[in-house]
């Protein structure tokens, strides 16, 4: 799955043969559940391969590098989540006022990063983009057209940048794990800092 590991847009995966499909499936499937029994910290593409019972060179031509299993196994949900923001249901959706859909885009994309924190944390730290490229880019588009609406003679880009930065796995684990802050908390303090810079 290496030729779709930015996860651009929602969309269908392109085309391969029955028995490529079920290798791919195989592959993240183990490591999958390899990353459920003993963390994400250790996932090893040799040892994927071994329990897969596929080849490595399998695995490195589907996948690449460890950055592009991590992508394929956060695959699925980002779809999840993509397909949410552009057509789901308001305020998440289409339909509330852009100020609440920002706000409500922030907290659903804190949720999103906590249901697979140890993967996105292996993203920020092993990648060349350290977490900057694929839906980093779709969520900035999303989040800079919202505010534009919201605030048409803002700086939109900057915004969304400024609006996104606290919402990474590292940042997220420091604040509960060492500050003791909950997930409400820092859903709190976003729904605060939007509504500043929408007031602005």
């Amino acid at each position: 799955m290496c030729e779709r590991r930015s996860l651009p847009l929602v969309g269908q995966p392109q085309p391969e043969r029955a028995d490529a499909a079920r290798n791919r499936q195989k592959i993240i499937d183990v490591a999958a559940r390899m990353v459920a029994e003993r963390g994400a910290a250790d996932l090893s593409l040799d040892e994927v391969a071994r329990v897969a019972g596929v080849g490595v060179g399998t695995v490195y031509r589907r996948f690449g590098d460890r950055s592009g299993l991590v992508y394929a196994l956060l695959d699925e949900r980002e779809r999840r989540f993509q397909s949410a923001f552009f057509a789901g249901p308001p305020p998440l959706g289409p339909g509330a006022p852009a100020g609440e859909r920002i706000t409500a885009f922030l907290h659903a994309l804190v949720e999103r990063i906590v249901a697979q924190q140890e993967l996105f944390l292996l993203l920020e730290q092993g990648g060349k983009s350290g977490g900057f490229s694929g839906p980093y880019r779709v969520h900035h588009i999303h989040l800079a057209t919202l505010l534009t609406e919201a605030c048409p003679h803002a700086d939109a880009p900057f915004l969304a940048d400024a609006l996104l930065a606290p919402i990474n796995a590292r940042l997220i684990a420091l604040q509960t794990e060492e500050r003791g802050m909950s997930i409400d908390e820092i859903k709190s303090g976003l729904t605060a800092l939007a509504a500043a810079v929408t007031r602005a």
